[in-house]
């Protein structure tokens, strides 16, 4: 493992009062996906967040980009306001990648072109400068020689690294993980990890939503513990997972160990 971040640093991503609700279903209450959440993330730092299904934690991370918006309460996240109305999103998202469970890629569009076009639409490059660094991302993660195949044509790892390489290229400042592993056969899952994990090596901000424990336990410096919609327990990865405070996260962790 890294380095623990140095705590004075300024956070890469500052969350207070975060609170988000959804229509429920055949009424009219509200169900609460997020209940106040404070979070506070150092640049360089890696966390990664896990609890059951429903418990707010891909919902936490969409916020962070403006995926979602919140009802109330505040976001910054590399040094910009999400929750200010006026900030512009598309330029918010190519300084805070996002990795997606089901990779989001354009099906009618290469994966070079894929990679390429965010480049040419956000960052204003032009077709030349977008593609060579395409390129560029496209090895470093393995699948250059895939680049004039449409996602039809690539397998769920390599899609998900076409993805890895598209939020790459517009060099992120944050770089967030929404299960990117779930919807993987089990024989793609470790290249991606391994690529999480270089990209933890490297300094890079990441939050990350996963299931995967042994990756949380290795590359994590601190675990998050959700539950209902709150951050329930956090800690390093070696506290968290060995010596657990909380009752409900001790009940999450035997069930899955």
């Amino acid at each position: 493992m890294k380095d623990r971040p140095d705590a004075a640093k300024e956070a890469a991503i500052h969350t207070r009062g975060v609170r988000k609700t959804f229509a429920a279903v055949g009424g009219d209450e509200r169900c609460v996906a997020l209940a106040d959440v404070d979070l506070d993330v150092s640049q360089s730092e890696v966390v990664v967040v896990i609890g059951p299904s429903g418990s707010g934690k891909s919902t936490l991370l969409r916020t962070l980009n403006g995926l979602e918006r919140v009802d109330s309460g505040t976001i910054r996240v590399a040094g910009r306001a999400v929750t200010d109305r006026r900030t512009d999103l598309p330029s918010l998202r190519a300084d805070v990648g996002m990795v997606f469970q089901h990779f989001n890629l354009f099906l009618h569009k290469t994966a070079l072109e894929n990679v390429a076009l965010p480049q040419r639409i956000v960052r204003g490059r032009s077709r030349r400068e977008a593609e060579e660094i395409a390129m560029s991302f496209l090895k470093r993660v393995g699948v250059e020689d895939r680049r004039h195949h449409y996602p039809s044509q690539l397998s769920g790892g390599q899609q998900q690294r076409v993805a890895i390489a598209r939020a790459l290229a517009m060099h992120p400042q944050v770089m967030l993980f929404d299960e990117a592993t779930s919807a993987l056969d089990p024989e793609m899952v470790g290249g991606i990890l391994d690529l999480m994990r270089e990209l933890a090596s490297e300094g890079m901000t990441m939050a990350v939503v996963t299931h995967e424990m042994g990756f949380a336990r290795d590359v994590a410096d601190r675990v998050i513990f959700m539950d209902a919609g709150a951050i329930v327990e956090q800690g390093a990865p070696e506290t968290l997972f060995d010596n657990a405070q909380n009752a409900r996260t001790r009940q999450f962790l035997s069930q899955i160990h």
